[in-house]
């Protein structure tokens, strides 16, 4: 695999990307605690989307060791530097839902319409890590992968652009239910409610995202951004307003494909 023209981080930080041709790679490399995540972590995260080559189709999200995530590096959340959670707590209000925004850009950009997101996961994906996949347009888990939103058990609430998604994958009673209980779901349980798009054996999990991401590769580029973008606004719109997003979409596919008319 080569590393593309965004610049890599290093194995030190947490976070490592590459790059082979349309597609990106991100890796959690903190297997020596469960991946777990830092705000500087966050902070490549970021790095990596504001550098990403225009030519990245697909970005793959996934995990070295046993676990996908953790979740938040608690070491870190309880002690004393610049992103605690007591440093953040003695924040104006203004300030501290700032901080957070930033925190957020880390995960919202796997989001952008102009590229297909795939999360492989595989064992324990909890709180920041289940908002990381969540946050994917595409889940892969393996047999043994377990979500969970254990904010709660923190007495906080899932903020990292998590909370919509889930809404939207299992409705609001079951997204209630698993956000206030923390509960662990196994990877059938996310299969059967919606939250996976396909399960596989651990041993399969690299094969079956690479022939995920050769399936998205195998389709029209601009289509494929048309259609992420079409189903991502869905839900705000009402069936007129989303019939008439449809035929602008295909309106413009059209002038794209085949020359505009007159």
């Amino acid at each position: 695999m080569t590393t593309g023209n965004a610049a890599p981080a290093t194995d030190e930080v947490g976070v490592r990307y590459e790059q082979d041709g349309p597609v990106a790679t991100v890796t959690l490399c903190r297997p020596d605690v469960l991946n777990a995540q830092t705000p500087s972590m966050w902070t490549e995260l970021g790095n990596i989307s504001r550098k990403l080559p225009g030519d990245v189709r697909v970005v793959i999200v996934q995990a070295e060791g046993r676990a996908f995530s953790a979740g938040l590096d608690l070491s870190v959340a309880r002690g004393d530097g610049h992103s605690s959670l007591a440093t953040l707590a003695q924040l104006s209000a203004t300030e501290c839902a700032d901080r957070i925004a930033g925190f957020q850009t880390a995960f919202t950009w796997l989001r952008n319409p102009s590229i297909v997101t795939i999360a492989a996961v595989q064992g324990h994906a909890i709180g920041a890590g289940f908002q990381l996949a969540l946050n994917c347009d595409m889940r892969v888990l393996a047999d043994d992968a377990k979500f969970s939103m254990a904010e709660v058990t923190l007495g906080l609430v899932p903020d990292l652009g998590g909370t919509k998604r889930l809404t939207e994958l299992v409705g609001p009673s079951r997204a209630l239910e698993i956000c206030v209980t923390g509960r662990r779901i196994s990877a059938d349980e996310a299969d059967r409610i919606g939250l996976a798009t396909a399960v596989v054996p651990r041993a399969e999990l690299d094969g079956a995202v690479s022939d995920l991401a050769a399936a998205v590769l195998a389709a029209d580029t601009g289509a494929v951004t048309e259609i992420k973008a079409l189903l991502a606004g869905a839900p705000q719109r009402s069936y007129a307003e989303q019939d008439r997003a449809e035929r602008e979409a295909q309106t413009r596919r059209l002038s794209d494909l085949l020359g505009s008319g007159e």
